[in-house]
């Protein structure tokens, strides 16, 4: 189980260590964004930091429309009690975790300030 909590300004919080290559490893705090379909999005300047080494690009459709490409990274996520590793984009400013890596899992979001995010696996133990 992950747990966070919602923020003042109702968005879904829950901290995750994220690695490089060299074993670093960062506490990152990411909103899950129901609306991003891939894995995690980092900072470019968090992704440089931890010389995560390009795996690609990634074309993503914005909201309005637009297409952009970002660079695509690999890292390892500490997921639900599992190193995963996965696909991070280089974007913005706000780390954000994606349907990709919400996918096996449930999410419950009590959607007040303060209020509780709890990702569960689905899979029967």
């Amino acid at each position: 189980m992950i747990a966070g909590v919602v923020n003042d300004r109702l968005e879904a919080v829950v901290e995750l260590p994220v690695s490089g290559p060299a074993g670093q490893t960062l506490e990152i705090e990411a909103v899950v964004d129901t609306g991003f379909t891939e894995f995690l999005t980092l900072p470019p300047t968090v992704v440089a930091e931890m010389e995560l080494p390009e795996v690609g690009d990634s074309i993503f459709i914005l909201a309005d429309g637009s297409i952009t490409t970002l660079l695509a990274h690999g890292a390892f996520v500490l997921w639900d009690g599992q190193m995963r590793l996965i696909q991070v984009d280089a974007s913005g400013s706000i780390p954000l975790v994606g349907m990709a890596l919400l996918a096996g899992h449930n999410l419950n979001i009590d959607v007040q300030p303060g209020g509780s995010v709890l990702i569960n696996s689905d899979q029967v133990a």
